[in-house]
């Protein structure tokens, strides 16, 4: 695999869940890379500023109590995400881990707008982000996962034996050696595709 990154003119950037729930720490527990929120940011101003797309997914809970209910404040995009939204080029609304199942219908809107590449970004790494780049990976797009514009949360599987636990660090490497190992998307990071993106679009 080539280690040089070239991004489609019309390559789409997608921000997954970032919302104001996750910056519940009682509620989610102790994350990951601080830098993400600045790498998605820089990530959404080169795509926007090259004249490329940029898709902005919202996850609506159906669990009760949930930080992320679309009737309660953690419903709202973080602010620097909200700033930049007016531009973006689609919303998406699920209900799932997968930025597939939602609506508007993703997949559709993709096809409609000959797009090949995908970059994907957001929260959580090993949740909606890992399920979105695998599928996307099935459905035969070009996947690059900026880790460092990701983050997540440490895990415990409680009702497992001994309850074993992992670091949201650990979870991170996990989910880079899933896709990369197995062949859905290549782990870049956010300065590469930065660099790669500042050819700006002719409209």
């Amino acid at each position: 695999m080539t280690n040089e990154i070239e991004i489609a003119a019309n390559s789409v950037l997608l921000v997954i869940d970032v919302q104001k729930g996750f910056d519940d720490a009682d509620f989610w527990g102790p994350r990951n890379n601080p830098a993400a929120e600045a790498n998605i940011a820089a990530l959404m101003d080169a795509w926007q500023g090259s004249g490329r797309p940029v898709v902005i997914v919202r996850h609506a809970s159906r669990q009760a109590g949930s930080v992320l209910a679309p009737d309660g404040p953690g419903y709202a995009l973080k602010d620097f995400v909200a700033e930049r939204a007016g531009r973006a080029a689609l919303h998406v609304t699920k209900s799932v881990n997968s930025s597939f199942y939602g609506t508007p219908d993703l997949a559709d809107w993709l096809t409609r707008q000959n797009a090949a590449q995908v970059v994907v970004t957001g929260i959580q790494t090993n949740m909606c982000v890992e399920t979105t780049a695998r599928m996307a990976g099935n459905l035969g797009y070009e996947v690059l996962v900026p880790l460092d514009a990701t983050h997540t949360f440490d895990l415990a599987a409680e009702d497992l034996p001994d309850a074993p636990r992992l670091t949201a660090d650990q979870l991170a490497t996990a989910t880079a050696v899933n896709l990369q190992g197995g062949g859905f998307a290549r782990i870049v990071t956010t300065g590469r595709l930065v660099e790669a993106a500042r050819t700006r679009v002719t409209p």
